[in-house]
């Protein structure tokens, strides 16, 4: 066997301390499906788990890069894989932990992201756009390319909406059908795909407590600090939910209460949009907590049945 367990979900919805203790259970090491935990000293605003919270579970892909570096999807992929095996290697069950659902597929079904050389030049250009005209106005020319991959990608989706236009622009293809020709494969792990949901206003509830802590645990010094390390504005980990917003409070583009606000409502779709990405996916396998008062157990029970316990 191959085996392989997923746990995902919207923010906020208890993934991690889930994946803890199934951990505990069942032998396992977790691997962080997030695009923000991979950063060095960006603990607050992606509420990275913390060494006591780890319990001694082993955890994968998380302070692994400095802020000024590039994460992609295929970065992710060559890590995780690599990840997979030095866990299996150790006798333990790999578990892919985060709501980065795009990042799942990837080692998921083994999708090809074979990356072209960079356009640099190209990129910089969509950006300036982006910051002159705003995030519609270049998901509008996205729509115009790809019209399949506009419905899938948000506009403030930066950098997912800029690596599409500049796949089309080096290629002639649509990422959209390139994407559709790789999801039809099927997967080389034997695995347990699990979705952790809520109701969707404790799910938004929580997120606004959470952004609460974050501000009184430092948020702004946070990014203060980073951005006195030479950590540009620009650079990719600066584009996450949490930290665009307290820069534009730091260049007095709103008040603190404002990007708080806005933190929260941008957090809040961004949930949404994860709850519709996993809607979307195949052969998962929904833990809804309004009605399954010992999630654990459940999942515990699904996986013994599927064999992944018994190699």
């Amino acid at each position: 066997m191959n085996p392989l367990i997923i746990i995902s979900g919207p923010t906020a919805v208890g993934k991690t301390s889930l994946s803890i203790e199934l951990a505990k259970k069942i032998g396992g090491s977790i691997i962080s499906a997030d695009s923000m935990q991979v950063y060095k000293g960006m603990d607050i605003g992606t509420a990275k788990v913390t060494l006591k919270e780890r319990q001694g579970i082993p955890h994968y892909l998380i302070d692994v890069l400095d802020p000024s570096d590039d994460f992609n999807i295929v970065a992710f992929k060559e890590m995780a894989l690599a990840s997979i095996d030095e866990i299996r290697g150790f006798g333990r069950i790999p578990i892919i932990v985060g709501g980065t659902g795009f990042y799942i597929q990837s080692v998921l079904y083994d999708i090809d992201f074979t990356e072209q050389d960079e356009d640099y030049e190209y990129r910089r250009e969509l950006t300036e756009l982006i910051n002159e005209q705003g995030g519609r106005f270049v998901h509008k020319m996205l729509e115009d390319f790809d019209p399949q991959a506009a419905l899938r990608i948000h506009y403030n989706d930066h950098k997912r909406m800029i690596r599409a236009l500049e796949y089309y622009k080096q290629t002639g293809q649509r990422i959209s059908d390139h994407n559709t020709g790789e999801h039809s494969k099927s997967s080389p792990f034997d695995y347990c795909y699990f979705v952790l949901t809520d109701d969707r206003q404790k799910i938004y509830e929580r997120i606004n407590e959470r952004v609460d802590e974050m501000i009184d645990s430092g948020l702004v010094d946070e990014v203060k600090g980073l951005l006195s390390d030479k950590v540009r504005p620009e650079s990719i980990s600066m584009q996450g939910i949490g930290y665009k917003e307290i820069i534009s409070y730091l260049d007095g583009k709103m008040t603190l209460a404002e990007s708080v606000d806005l933190i929260k409502k941008n957090t809040r779709h961004f949930a949404k949009r994860q709850l519709t990405w996993f809607k979307r996916e195949r052969n998962v396998i929904f833990i809804d907590k309004r009605y399954d008062k010992d999630p654990l157990e459940t999942i515990l029970s699904i996986i013994t049945k599927a064999g992944i316990l018994n190699e």
